[in-house]
């Protein structure tokens, strides 16, 4: 086949992509119209973005001007975004909202939609919107609101479409041609039983491909995925992930079909999860308002500090016990730092390693003894490596050969030392129920700092002194 001709319609739209800025561009756009006054213009950018970038925006301005834009938004469009903004930007945009615009706002939202919002919503909103749904609405709401929001009881749309076993292709085209559309992003069709329990699924190729007279049960897939509402959201991704689903139905422990999970749910769930990872490593939350006041961000923050003081604090007691040493032998106290880095690197690569695997279900805790004695191969080498090298450089550095051994001794040592809290402190966190990004790396730094110090000072106060 030779190459396809685009359609003028095709070719507009090429046109737009080519000609639109970048988001960067636009933000700043919207910025210069801001600070120009230019009201009107920046209200017809915003009609041209998607609810999730007009989110975007609003995340990357300041309080004061996020205030401004809210309030350029189509109404029609404020469930949308907020729906798309982080929790902490929604929350101060929703205080800050009348009832009767955040009635409005949400009224005609998708229940999913609607349910990961509702926590944020005054009581009296809640109660206005749930007196408002049919029954049916409100029974589908209660259902995903059953389920705690980072399992896939909580990601779920009720919004499915299933069909019987019993019925001809036929039929189902007959019946979706009169249904008039589908759920977005619908991929395959469930099929149930006369009591709604989950047999397999049918693709919508298969049903459009298919002869027309053959029955349901006889094109289905009754080895498909199925999810069950428990399964934590790292594990929905990650089957997302190994099957290349698009959809996967949500099936209980009785086999009934409660809802489906799309791709559009578990990339949100990619990004949470990579956020979560840089963000709790320094002791922050997930989405945390880059924009927020100073002393909310103050009192997130002062207890990680605190935290790490008390640590750090730990380091400099046992560099007390060697003060005589350190005084004596002066060049122990400019390699203190060198040993202390070395071991925080080292053991930094091997926790990053740990938690990756953790993350992607690679790695568990029958894992460990593997783990550990590869990581203690690798130390071994690397800290001879190290110890060559620094102590190479401490003679020509100091002009005597005395500190070099000692300092290349408290290298491999602080080096086994990382490796061993490296693989066993992400581990022996997940075991306790404890989230390893956020406590691995306090507990990777005073182990590393504590002894690297004491065996370098140490070995100083036997050899040297």
């Amino acid at each position: 086949m030779g190459p396809t001709t685009p359609t003028s319609d095709q070719d507009d739209e090429l046109h737009e992509s080519v000609s639109r800025p970048a988001r960067p561009g636009r933000l700043s756009a919207l910025r210069a119209a801001l600070d120009d006054g230019a009201v009107r213009s920046a209200e017809r950018m915003l009609r041209n973005l998607h609810p999730a970038e007009i989110a975007q925006l609003l995340e990357s301005l300041p309080q004061s001007r996020r205030e401004i834009v809210w309030e350029l938004i189509d109404p029609e469009l404020d469930g949308d975004v907020l729906v798309e903004l982080s929790d902490e930007v929604r929350a101060n945009l929703i205080r800050e909202m009348e009832p009767e615009e955040l009635a409005a706002a949400t009224e005609d939202m998708e229940v999913d939609d609607l349910a990961d919002l509702i926590a944020d919503l005054p009581e009296t909103v809640t109660q206005q919107l749930l007196h408002n749904m049919d029954q049916q609405d409100r029974e589908r709401l209660s259902r995903v609101l059953e389920w705690p929001e980072d399992c896939a009881g909580g990601l779920m749309s009720t919004d499915t479409v299933s069909v019987r076993a019993d019925v001809a292709l036929e039929v189902v085209q007959r019946y979706l041609r009169m249904r008039g559309e589908l759920p977005e992003r619908t991929d395959r069709l469930f099929v149930v039983d006369r009591h709604d329990r989950f047999l397999g699924t049918i693709t919508l190729s298969s049903l459009l491909t298919a002869d027309p007279e053959t029955m349901v049960g006889a094109t289905l897939d009754p080895e498909a995925p199925r999810i069950t509402p428990q399964t934590s959201a790292g594990e929905v991704s990650q089957i997302f992930r190994d099957r290349d689903l698009v959809s996967a139905p949500v099936v209980d422990e009785t086999g009934t079909l409660l809802g489906r999970i799309t791709i559009d749910d578990v990339v949100d769930v990619i990004a949470e999860e990579a956020a979560h990872e840089v963000m709790a490593g320094a002791g922050l939350r997930d989405e945390e308002d880059v924009f927020a006041s100073i002393v909310p961000s103050t009192r997130r923050r002062i207890l990680w500090l605190g935290i790490n003081l008390f640590t750090a604090m730990l380091g400099g007691l046992v560099v007390q016990r060697f003060e005589g040493t350190v005084e004596k032998v002066a060049a122990l106290a400019v390699l203190m730092p060198v040993v202390a880095s070395m071991g925080g690197i080292a053991g930094t690569q091997t926790v990053t390693l740990i938690i990756r695997g953790l993350a992607l279900g690679q790695v568990e805790w029958r894992d460990a003894r593997w783990l550990l004695w590869r990581e203690i191969g690798v130390s071994a080498l690397t800290g001879t490596a190290m110890a060559l090298i620094v102590g190479a450089i401490t003679i020509a550095w100091l002009g005597t050969w005395k500190v070099a051994p000692i300092i290349g001794a408290a290298m491999v040592v602080n080096l086994f030392t990382a490796a061993v809290v490296g693989v066993m402190g992400p581990l022996t966190l997940r075991r306790l129920s404890i989230d390893p990004a956020v406590s691995a790396g306090v507990i990777l730094t005073t182990f590393t700092d504590c002894i690297g110090f004491a065996t370098l000072l140490g070995l100083g106060t036997l050899f040297l002194t």
